[in-house]
């Protein structure tokens, strides 16, 4: 039937219903937004009763909608009054979901309106759920994503490039804004008239180029995980000496989480040099708390023979705290 055609535009669809008698029946054709089909249909009883209402279907039981909406009924001509209904917002499956009286004598030609304000996919499992449209959320990370992409492109191929980075073991090409943007102490470097800026060359003598690589890769947000784990020591010193805030935190909280006995010492030597808190307290609960002690009893002789003074008058008194006698 063609008045049985909903028109649609971005993410408004009109349904014209051109001959609609007192006691009648109608039901659109499927027309989609969003990632649905969708049909309308308008029933006059004493009211006029409309629904809205997504075609069954694969999508529509694997992924059902939750529609944000608003209806509008007006008569068709010039002199259009439109009833407007409030804005709804439900989970739709069946045409039994939704459906709207309307008190008001609409008969023979007259014009449905239906404008979705969003529509999001139903977690079947639960969790939140996600509009199919493009937000806010959506375009950033789809604009970082492409950031991302550009500043990987300029570390890997050097593009315009003005600093040298000279490391233990090889030399890197990178970039002074990006540095400077990401440390106060390369900051610095480039601002003052120190050696740096004048040769454009940084000396890394401490770190390998591989560890170097992962830091820069940091840098410039594109370090893989397998790479941030294999060099996090590494990391971690770099980011004590550049004062790198977020990657010293992120290191510390990423040796928190593989405590051993294989490790702690050394954790906790690496926690008391560059002042992490959080990690010589895990250590110290690991050894004493959990009495993993004497898991290392052989190597903790050669500890304390290196060991702070300090750090030592810590462990002694974390054992007189966990071993109070009852």
């Amino acid at each position: 039937m063609a008045d049985a055609k909903v028109e649609t535009i971005s993410r408004l669809a009109q349904w014209r219903i051109e001959n609609f008698g007192p006691c009648s029946y109608k039901k659109s054709d499927a027309f989609k937004v969003g990632i649905w089909n969708w049909h309308l249909s308008v029933e006059k009883n004493r009211y006029l009763y409309i629904r809205l209402f997504p075609e069954a279907s694969r999508t529509s039981k694997e992924q059902p909608p939750i529609a944000r909406f608003v209806l509008r009924v007006s008569n068709a001509g010039a002199n259009r009054r439109p009833y407007t209904s409030p804005v709804h917002e439900r989970l739709l499956r069946t045409s039994d979901d939704f459906v709207w009286p309307v008190d008001s004598n609409f008969h023979g030609r007259f014009i449905i309106d239906v404008e979705f304000l969003d529509l999001k996919v139903c977690p079947l499992n639960g969790g939140e759920a996600s509009s199919v449209w493009p937000n806010e959320g959506m375009m950033q990370s789809v604009s970082t994503q492409n950031t991302l992409r550009c500043l990987s492109r300029m570390l890997d191929e050097a593009i315009h490039a003005d600093v040298t980075i000279h490391t233990a073991d090889g030399t890197i090409r990178a970039h002074k804004a990006v540095l400077s943007a990401s440390s106060p102490v390369f900051q610095s470097m480039f601002h003052h008239d120190l050696k740096e800026k004048e040769s454009s060359t940084i000396y890394i003598e401490d770190m390998s180029m591989e560890s170097c690589t992962a830091l820069l890769s940091y840098l410039y947000g594109t370090i893989k995980q397998q790479d941030f784990w294999k060099h996090r020591l590494a990391l971690l010193g770099s980011a004590n000496k550049y004062d790198i805030a977020d990657l010293k935190n992120a290191c510390e909280e990423s040796l928190l989480e593989d405590i051993n006995s294989g490790n702690v010492l050394e954790r906790l030597q690496e926690a008391w040099l560059y002042q992490l808190d959080k990690l010589k307290k895990g250590c110290l609960t690991y050894l004493f708390d959990f009495g993993k002690i004497y898991d290392v009893r052989e190597e903790i002789n050669n500890f304390f023979r290196q060991a702070d003074r300090e750090l030592m008058l810590e462990m002694f008194q974390e054992v007189l705290t966990v071993w109070k006698p009852v």
